[in-house]
C-alpha cells in the first residue's frame, strides 16, 4: 500500500520529488540534531492523486490521523485542547522552491475553548486571542475565500479608535473584540459559522493547500521558470512555536551569504514579538540580522552556528527561517537560497576556492538566463539627477519606466511593450503577473527578505523595498514624496543597487563582465564542446561580442549596412533600374561602402570566422511605402508649380507598384534576387573579398564564409556558388592575395531541410536559419501568430512554448535533425551551426548539443548565456551517463 504520510524523522534531503523542498529539508534538518519542531509531511504523490480525483487517496485520511496521534503523544498535547491545546502549521512544500506562490495557515487548533487554555498555559491573555485572530484571518482567506482586506479594515479602524499604530499596541481585550468581529464577517461572507472543531480545520487547510497548487499566482510563477505542473506540493503539517511571545520571542528570516551581492557574510531581518507572515509580508519593516547580535547576543551565536553547519551541510547558500520562543531557537526551514546572478557567480567561484564545490559543479549552479540580470544597464555615474526618496536596496540594476499603481495595469502595458515601475505599498504573491510585465518594482514598506525582493531577486528585475518616505495614494494613483506628488504615468528611475527613487529617466549604461563571470565563463568553455559565435551587423556588436567570448560571427546580414540615410538611394536605383547598365551603375556605388563595413568587422574578428550572408530580405522593404507614395502625388496635384516633381513620383509609383508583392516573405529574395538580377551577387562578393585581400597584406587572418540564403534546390547553390568562385578568384589574383574562404547556405526551407543530402555536396557549411524554418514549417506568419492567436494556443496548451522562442523540437527540430544526418552522410566535413534566435535559448541549445551541430550563433547580449547553456548541455550527457 502506498505510504502518503511521513514523519519529519522518517525523511531526508535526497527525497525531494516526494517530500518537496520543505518537507525534505526539515527532514534532513532533524537527522541533523538541529532544534526542529516535530511534525509530518504528506506527500506530493497525495497532492497529484486530490488534484486529479478531487479527493484523498484511500489510506490517506487514516495515515494522517495516525501521526497526528503520534505527534500528540509525542508534544504531550491535543490538538485543540480546552486546557492545553496543540497548535500546528500546515504549509506547503513543493519540489522546486516557488516562494509565497501557495499558502500556508498557522495557528491551526484555536477555538473560543482551546484559546483560553493557551492564554491559562502561557499566562498571556493578549498573545493568545492576538494568535486566535491571526489564525481566523488567515484561514478565512485561504480556506473560506474570504477577503482578507476586511479584516484588516477592522484591525485599521480599531488602531485609530485607540490612538496607536502597530497592532503590538493592541490589548488582549481588543484582540477579543476584533475575533467575534472576524467570525461576524466569516459568518457574513462565507455563509457559515467558522469552523470550531480543530479536526476540521486540519482537514480543510490540509485540502486548501493541495488546491494552492493550482491557483492563478502558482500557474503564472511556473510558467515564468519552466516548472512542470504535475510535479504537485506536498503539505506539512507541524508544531507551532511562537516568535510573538513578547520582547524575549522573534522570527525571522536569514540567507548564509548576501543574496543580492553574494558577499560572505550572515544576512537577515527579523522581528520581535511577531510571526513569521509579518517579515515577508512587509506588514513592519524589519530589523536588520546585525542587531540580534545586540539584542540576543546567545541566541545569535546559536543561530550563526546553526547557519554554518547547514551551508557546509548543502554545499550551497543557505535561506533559513527562524523563530525565537522565549529565548529558545527553532529552525523552521532552510532552502537553497534565491539569489540575483551576480551573488550565483561569486558564490559559485568562492565556493570552488573554498573547496566546497568542483568547477564543473560552480558551472552547474549558475542557469543561463540568469545571467542576462548581469547585462542590465545601471545609471550613468556622470548623470545629473534629483533622488526623491530612498529604500532598501533589494535587487540590482537600474530601470526607467512610467509609474503604475497595480499588477494588471504593469501587465497591460507592459504586454504593449511600454516600460513601467511596478509601484505598491508591498507586493503580494497575486501581483507575480505584473511584476514579470515591469521593468522594475518600487514598495514602500517591506524588507529585504519581502515577497518583492524575493521574486525580483529570483527574475533579475530591479527593486527597491521599504522606501517609506512614498505615500501611497491608490485611490487617487499618485504617490507623495515629502509635499512631491508623483502620478500615474509619470517617470521615474530606480536603482536597485543603491536604493535611489529618481524623479524622471536617467541616463543608462551597460555593464561589464566581471572576474567572477570571467571565470564561470573560462570554467564552462572547458566543459563545452558546442561552439558559440554571434549575429552581428556592426562593428560595434562585433566587439560587444568578443568581448563577451564569441568565438566568430555566424550571421552578419549585409542589408542591415544598407539602410543608412547615404545608401538607400543608391539601394533603391540599383531595384529600380531599368537597364544592366543603370543597375551595374548603382552596384559600383555600393561596393566601396560595403568594403568598408567589411574589413572594420573582420578586423575586429581577426583570426575567427565571420559568416557572411548575401541580400536576404524582400526588396519591398528597401522601396518607399506605397501608401505614403499615393498620399503625396494627392498632395503634389494641388501645388502649383511642381509638375516635374509630380512626375517623377508617378513614375516611382508605378516601378514600386511593379515590384510590389501579394507574400513578399516568399516572394523575390534571398538567393532569387541573385540567379535573377545580374550583377547583385557579384558585387556582394567583390566587396567581401576585396576587404579581406586589404587585411590579409596588413599581417591580418581575415577568415571568411559567404552564406547564400534562402535556397530550396541544388541548381539555386550551384549557380550561387559558380559565381562566388569565380569572382573571389578573380579578386584574390588581381590583389596577389592568398585567401583561404567558404561558401555555404542557410537552411530555413523544409525543402532545403529534406534534400540536404543534394545540397551538402556542394556546400562547405550550412546554418540553421530556425527563425524562418519555424514561420515555413509551422505555416506561421511570426507577427501575426504573436499579435493574435499565439498567447490562446499557449494558454490552452495547443503549443507548450513559443516557437520563436524555443525550438519546436517535433517538427522544426526534427527537420534540423534529418538535415544534420543527410548531409553528414554526403560531406562528412561539413560545417553545421545555428544562427535565428534559437541560438540564445538554453533549451534550444540543449537541443543543438544533442544532434551534434558545431556552433550556435546568438545576439551578442547572448553569447554568455550561450557559452553556460552549452556547458550544461555537455554536464547533462555526463549526468546521464552516470544514472
Amino acid at each position: 500500500m502506498t505510504k502518503y504520510v511521513y514523519d519529519f524523522d522518517e525523511g531526508d534531503a535526497g527525497m525531494k520529488k516526494l517530500l518537496g523542498g520543505k518537507g525534505s529539508n526539515l527532514a534532513e534538518m532533524t537527522r541533523l540534531g538541529l532544534p526542529v519542531p516535530p511534525g509530518f509531511t504528506i506527500t506530493t504523490e497525495a497532492c497529484n492523486h486530490y488534484t486529479a480525483h478531487g479527493e484523498y487517496p484511500p489510506g490517506l485520511q487514516e495515515e494522517i490521523d495516525e501521526h497526528l496521534r503520534r505527534l500528540e503523544e509525542r508534544m504531550g498535547k491535543k490538538l485543540g485542547d480546552k486546557r492545553d491545546p496543540l497548535l500546528v502549521s500546515v504549509r506547503s512544500g513543493a519540489a522546486i522552491s516557488m516562494p509565497g506562490m501557495m499558502d500556508t495557515v498557522l495557528n491551526l487548533g484555536l477555538n473560543d475553548e482551546s484559546v483560553k487554555g493557551l492564554a491559562e498555559q502561557t499566562g498571556d491573555e493578549r498573545f493568545a486571542y492576538d494568535a486566535y485572530r491571526r489564525f481566523i484571518q488567515m484561514f478565512a482567506d485561504i480556506v473560506m475565500g474570504v477577503e482578507r482586506s476586511l479584516f484588516e479594515e477592522r484591525i485599521s479602524k480599531r488602531k485609530e479608535q485607540r490612538g496607536v499604530t502597530q497592532d503590538v499596541e493592541l490589548t488582549a481585550d481588543d484582540w477579543k473584540e476584533l475575533v467575534e468581529e472576524f467570525k461576524a464577517i466569516v459568518r457574513e461572507k462565507a455563509g457559515r459559522d467558522f469552523p470550531s472543531d480543530p479536526r476540521e480545520q486540519l482537514d480543510l487547510a490540509i485540502r486548501a493547500v493541495f488546491r494552492s497548487w493550482n491557483n492563478p499566482r502558482a500557474i503564472t510563477y511556473r510558467k515564468q521558470y519552466d516548472i512542470p505542473d504535475d510535479l504537485g506540493t506536498a503539505v506539512n503539517v507541524q508544531t507551532m512555536v511562537f516568535g510573538n511571545k513578547g520582547e524575549d520571542s522573534a522570527t525571522g528570516v536569514c540567507f548564509t551569504r548576501d543574496p543580492s551581492t553574494g558577499e560572505k557574510r550572515r544576512f537577515g531581518e527579523y522581528l520581535v514579538n511577531a510571526q513569521g507572515e509579518d517579515v515577508v509580508a512587509g506588514i513592519r519593516t524589519p530589523n536588520s540580522l546585525d542587531r540580534l547580535a545586540e539584542e540576543m547576543p546567545e541566541l545569535y551565536e546559536q543561530l550563526t552556528q546553526v547557519m554554518d553547519k547547514l551551508e557546509k551541510h548543502y554545499r550551497d547558500m543557505q535561506d533559513i527561517e527562524f523563530t525565537i520562543e522565549q529565548k529558545k531557537l527553532y529552525m523552521l526551514q532552510t532552502r537553497t537560497g534565491k539569489r540575483t546572478a551576480a551573488a550565483a557567480l561569486k558564490i559559485a567561484v568562492d565556493m570552488v576556492e573554498e573547496g566546497l564545490i568542483t568547477k564543473e559543479e560552480a558551472v552547474a549552479r549558475v542557469q543561463p538566463d540568469q545571467l542576462d540580470q548581469l547585462l542590465h544597464p545601471r545609471l550613468d555615474p556622470d548623470a545629473q539627477y534629483d533622488v526623491i526618496a530612498r529604500g532598501l536596496p533589494a535587487s540590482p540594476g537600474a530601470a526607467v519606466g512610467e509609474v503604475v499603481f497595480d499588477a494588471d495595469t504593469a501587465e497591460v502595458r507592459g504586454s504593449r511593450g511600454e516600460k513601467v515601475i511596478l509601484v505598491r505599498w508591498e507586493t503580494t504573491p497575486d501581483d507575480i503577473h505584473g511584476i514579470i510585465a515591469a521593468q522594475g518594482v518600487l514598495t514602500s514598506h517591506g524588507g529585504m527578505t519581502s515577497h518583492a525582493a524575493v521574486v525580483a531577486r529570483g527574475m533579475g528585475k530591479p527593486c527597491i523595498c521599504g522606501a517609506e518616505a512614498i505615500k501611497i495614494n491608490q485611490a487617487e494613483r499618485i504617490f507623495e514624496v515629502n509635499g512631491l506628488v508623483v502620478r500615474e504615468g509619470d517617470t521615474i528611475t530606480i536603482d536597485g543597487t543603491s536604493g535611489k527613487v529618481i524623479l524622471g529617466e536617467v541616463k543608462l549604461i551597460e555593464p561589464k563582465v566581471d572576474v567572477n563571470l570571467e571565470k564561470i565563463l573560462s570554467w564552462a568553455s572547458e566543459i563545452r564542446r558546442l561552439g558559440v559565435r554571434t549575429n552581428a551587423d556592426t562593428p560595434e556588436d562585433a566587439k560587444r561580442a568578443r568581448d563577451f567570448g564569441a568565438e566568430g560571427i555566424g550571421l552578419c546580414r549585409i542589408e542591415h549596412m544598407l539602410i543608412g540615410e547615404d545608401r538607400l538611394p543608391i539601394v533603391r536605383r540599383m531595384i529600380l533600374a531599368e537597364t544592366e547598365e543603370a543597375r551595374e551603375e548603382a552596384l559600383m556605388e555600393l561596393e566601396p561602402l560595403l568594403r568598408r563595413d567589411f574589413e572594420r568587422i573582420l578586423e575586429i574578428m581577426d583570426g575567427l570566422p565571420v559568416t557572411i550572408r548575401l541580400l536576404d530580405p524582400p526588396l519591398h522593404e528597401f522601396l518607399p511605402n506605397l501608401v505614403d507614395l499615393r498620399v503625396e502625388l494627392e498632395r503634389l496635384k494641388h501645388v502649383p508649380g511642381e509638375r516635374e516633381e509630380y512626375e517623377a513620383k508617378e513614375r516611382l509609383l508605378a516601378r514600386v507598384r511593379a515590384e510590389s508583392e501579394a507574400n513578399p516573405m516568399l516572394g523575390l529574395r534571398g538567393c532569387r534576387v541573385g540567379c535573377t538580377m545580374g550583377g547583385v551577387t557579384e558585387a556582394q562578393v567583390r566587396a567581401i573579398i576585396k576587404a579581406a585581400c586589404d587585411l590579409k597584406k596588413q599581417g591580418k587572418d581575415p577568415r571568411v564564409e559567404i552564406m547564400v540564403p534562402l535556397v530550396a534546390f541544388r541548381k539555386e547553390l550551384e549557380i550561387e556558388r559558380e559565381k562566388i568562385i569565380r569572382v573571389a578568384e578573380g579578386v584574390k589574383e588581381a590583389m596577389e592575395v592568398d585567401l583561404d574562404y567558404l561558401v555555404g547556405t542557410m537552411i530555413e526551407l523544409p525543402r532545403a531541410a529534406l534534400t540536404a543530402d543534394q545540397i551538402g555536396e556542394i556546400a562547405d557549411f550550412f546554418s540553421f536559419g530556425t527563425n524562418d524554418l519555424t514561420q515555413t514549417t509551422l505555416g506561421f506568419s511570426r507577427d501575426d501568430a504573436e499579435a493574435k492567436f499565439l498567447p490562446v494556443y499557449l494558454e490552452e496548451g495547443i503549443l507548450t512554448d513559443n516557437p520563436f522562442q524555443t525550438l519546436d523540437l517535433e517538427g522544426v527540430g526534427k527537420l534540423v535533425r534529418m538535415a544534420c544526418e543527410l548531409s553528414r552522410e554526403v560531406n562528412p566535413k561539413i560545417k553545421l551551426g545555428i544562427c535565428g534566435e534559437h541560438g540564445g535559448d538554453p533549451r534550444s541549445i540543449r537541443f543543438c548539443h544533442e544532434v551534434g551541430l558545431d556552433y550556435v550563433s546568438c545576439s551578442p547580449f547572448r553569447v554568455p548565456v550561450a557559452i553556460l547553456a552549452a556547458a550544461h548541455a555537455a554536464l547533462g550527457d555526463v549526468q546521464d551517463a552516470t544514472k
